[in-house]
């Protein structure tokens, strides 16, 4: 069973840090049974990919996940991700496409024309650092979420030709897990702002940039 690592838990929340490999939604090896503890299930608010790690805030009562929900819609709930990605994606930029995810094959496409199933989706980015490593380049960057799509980071990055480390299933030529981390996140509840950060595993390749991540 995964260890998971918690931030803060109050009677109203748990912020914890999720592992890689595991589900953000209930399930044998999801989230809230691993937070549960013989204790009442968390109830999830929003999602991570099984495939990416980082900070998740879980409610734990119907209010608090009424209240954190209101906030996600109302774009008071923020979140930002660290990333290594191949290639040099210069200093800045703001991404913005038509997504479509296919659930029968788990993923999703950047497509042309709104239609049915298509969402817009946005995003703005810094890059942090450039390394070189066996591979070619990769550059540590930080993103801002102005939307929450499926698999969004992952494939407005790969389709620029930038796909995030280790992410095979978007044409990453890197094996590893994949390289994307939820690096904080803000909220309101209750009326006070409350964010929490945390940092990824220094493993490759995030070691590549150990020292610009210890001064985040």
């Amino acid at each position: 069973m995964k260890t998971v690592k918690i931030l803060e838990k109050t009677k109203d929340y748990t912020v914890c840090v999720k592992p890689s490999g595991v589900l953000s939604e209930d399930g044998v090896d999801g989230m809230p049974t691993l937070l549960a503890a013989g204790e009442i299930k968390p109830l999830t608010v929003h999602r991570l990919d099984r495939e990416v790690s980082g900070v998740m805030v879980f409610a734990n009562t119907p209010k608090a996940a009424a209240e954190l929900s209101r906030g996600i819609t109302e774009k008071t709930f923020t979140k930002e991700y660290l990333a290594v990605v191949e290639g040099d994606t210069g200093e800045c930029g703001f991404l913005s496409d038509l997504l479509f995810y296919d659930r029968n094959r788990s993923k999703t496409y950047v497509v042309k024309r709104e239609r049915k199933g298509v969402k817009k989706a946005s995003l703005e980015f810094v890059r942090l650092g450039v390394a070189e490593a066996e591979n070619g380049t990769l550059s540590l960057v930080k993103i801002t979420l102005h939307t929450g799509r499926t698999h969004q980071i992952r494939v407005q990055f790969a389709s620029r030709k930038h796909p995030v480390s280790g992410d095979r299933k978007y044409g990453s030529s890197n094996n590893g897990q994949v390289a994307l981390f939820s690096h904080k996140i803000g909220f309101v509840l209750s009326g006070k702002r409350q964010e929490y950060k945390a940092l990824p595993d220094n493993a490759y390749p995030w070691s590549l940039f150990s020292e610009i991540l210890g001064e985040i």
